[in-house]
């Protein structure tokens, strides 16, 4: 079942790559207090999440912490390797952390997982945006399949 406004965010263990190695992060402390705002892509590398998700929030990520957002989070079914040489690639630096949860585990306990196996991609995230205040779900938006609308930046921005 898919997350919903008002549900805590469940507890779970992702990876952030750092110059010493992956690092652990849990979500219980990464959501505990304050207002964090998750995005979830479909991939790293891929084309609309590299040429316009990321880097939307990237670029608004100064005008969210103006709204008060204390944490800004990209994750993606990648390892903390390939999640750490986007966020490179993309010039992210700390506006934006890039969480690896390499085998879906966050995903699915989100309920927002997509089974791209037919396209030879295995279980990936499906594209959503959510706002969280002290644990708990305030907003949530899921992308319909191929679509980029209603978890961008901007999107968020609106919400908050």
């Amino acid at each position: 079942m898919t997350i919903q406004v008002g549900d805590r965010i469940p507890s779970a263990k992702l990876m952030q790559g750092t110059a010493e190695g992956p690092r652990e992060v849990s979500t219980d402390e990464l959501f505990k207090s304050g207002t964090a705002v998750l995005f979830g892509v479909p991939g790293a590398f891929t084309p609309t999440c590299s040429a316009r998700h990321l880097p939307g929030f990237v670029e608004k990520a100064d005008a969210l912490k103006a709204k008060g957002v204390g944490t800004i989070a990209c994750m993606a079914v990648n390892d903390a390797f390939v999640m750490a040489a986007w966020g490179k690639d993309q010039g992210v630096g700390d506006k934006v952390m890039m969480l690896a949860d390499g085998a879906a585990v966050f995903t699915k306990a989100l309920g927002l997982e997509l089974d791209l196996t037919a396209r030879g991609l295995g279980v990936r995230c499906q594209r959503f945006a959510l706002i969280a205040r002290d644990g708990v779900v305030t907003h949530l938006a899921v992308e319909a399949p191929g679509a980029f609308e209603v978890s961008s930046a901007d999107a968020v921005l609106a919400a908050l």
